[in-house]
């Protein structure tokens, strides 16, 4: 089993993932890589300088709160052949029912029901709750305190916003933004911003997630 995990991320989300890990008693070293934050105590370089490891004992994650991003290096990475970790937080609670992919990451005291799949590059944030039979695509971002009912499905790189709630069977679709407190009752169109109570499409783009 690695000895090592490399985070590739420096950045907030970066430092959860590894406090995750740290927490997990996996790994006895935790290093980051980041292209802001090189310079860092604990940084070992770029994000582009990680695919110059070449130890077999060396598990990766991608920790960037950008889900296209995060997918992308998660993507070269395999293509790379690295090992790609799954983060877990002990005080998670994932059913032995559900399916975690690759390079996802289950925050703590989050949880996450029977029969849900999520799919690589996904983050459960704090204390958020995935329940029964929920499906969610590659690079899914459901960030604290959200909360999707059972059925759910969630597109491609969707960020659920912080503390909103998702009715049982709601589709949503890829590239979606829920806004923060949003209650969202009703299925949502690909590259939609909903927000409010009941959630209803706005304008422009918002922006969120983990930095």
């Amino acid at each position: 089993m690695p000895s090592t995990l490399a985070i590739l991320g420096a950045g907030g989300h970066g430092r959860v993932v590894a406090d995750c890990a740290r927490e997990m008693r996996r790994w006895t070293c935790i290093v980051h890589y980041d292209d802001d934050r090189s310079s860092d105590p604990g940084v070992r370089g770029n994000l582009e300088s990680a695919f110059a490891v070449e130890s077999p004992d060396v598990d990766f994650i991608v920790a960037l709160g950008n889900g296209e991003l995060r997918l992308r290096w998660l993507g070269r990475l395999q293509a790379a052949g690295k090992s790609i970790a799954a983060i877990v937080h002990p005080s998670a609670v994932v059913s032995a029912g559900a399916f975690v992919g690759t390079g996802t990451v289950v925050v703590a005291g989050a949880v996450v029901n029977v029969g849900a799949v999520l799919g690589g590059g996904c983050i459960v944030n704090t204390l958020a709750g995935v329940d029964h039979d929920c499906r969610l695509a590659d690079g899914v971002h459901v960030s604290p305190g959200a909360h999707l009912a059972g059925e759910v499905t969630v597109g491609e790189r969707s960020w659920i916003g912080i503390g909103s709630a998702v009715r049982h069977r709601v589709r949503i679709g890829r590239d979606v933004v829920v806004g923060a407190g949003a209650v969202v009752v009703r299925d949502v169109p690909d590259g939609c911003t909903v927000v409010g109570v009941p959630a209803r499409p706005v304008g422009g783009d918002a922006e969120g997630g983990a930095r």
